[in-house]
């Protein structure tokens, strides 16, 4: 399936915020999402899986418990976007040494969080995890390895540096995972307000009245 890149944008905030999650998030989300599909990643169906892996778990839950040290969850993975939100708040971080995140679910959206990182720095960075180094500059992304879709990782490195060598081609438009796609909308679906009397009376035109 394929869509334009602003439609991705737009379905994977809805989809974030009928996740459970703030409106910050969701537009972090959202920017996320569409900056992997302009990479010719499926950011549809990375967002997908990060959404069902945390469906019903609190957010509190899910972010890191500190910035100091290692970075980890209360309990379980790190969710990938609230982490990233703060890997690129704190990218000043970076300049001090390499950070180290604690068990990272669906870590290929850390990526787009790394690209704003380095571009606030204007340096590349590299995350690395078992099976998978990816460096960025902020607009180009350059991946080795095969393990970039893994749904959890024990660890992610970030760091300053890196050579971006086998750039991926820009994409204009993306192509997404029928179920994912699915997936995504079902969360959005979750926005709708629940249908009332009123409303149902009110979209059924003349309503009880009887204009004749």
């Amino acid at each position: 399936m394929s869509f334009a890149l602003n439609e991705i944008e737009a379905t994977a905030k809805r989809a974030t915020r009928g996740a459970g999650r703030d409106w910050g998030i969701a537009e972090e989300a959202a920017k996320a999402t569409r900056w992997l599909c302009s990479q010719g990643i499926d950011g549809a169906a990375v967002l997908a899986a990060v959404l069902n892996q945390n469906d019903g778990k609190a957010a509190a839950d899910l972010r890191p418990q500190s910035l100091q040290g290692d970075w980890q969850a209360a309990s379980g993975a790190l969710c990938p976007l609230q982490t990233g939100a703060s890997l690129s708040d704190c990218a000043a971080r970076l300049t001090a040494g390499r950070i180290t995140l604690q068990s990272v679910s669906n870590p290929a959206m850390l990526l787009p969080f790394a690209a704003a990182a380095a571009a606030q720095l204007g340096q590349c960075v590299t995350l690395e995890w078992e099976g998978c180094a990816a460096v960025t500059d902020g607009a180009s992304l350059c991946i080795s390895g095969d393990a970039l879709l893994v749904a959890e990782t024990s660890g992610v490195s970030a760091s300053l540096g890196g050579t971006l060598d086998e750039q991926a081609a820009k994409a204009t438009r993306a192509t997404a995972d029928t179920a994912a796609w699915e997936s995504l909308n079902s969360f959005a679906h979750r926005t709708f307000a629940p249908a009332t009397e009123a409303s149902r009376i009110a979209g059924a035109g003349a309503g009880l009245s009887d204009n004749d």
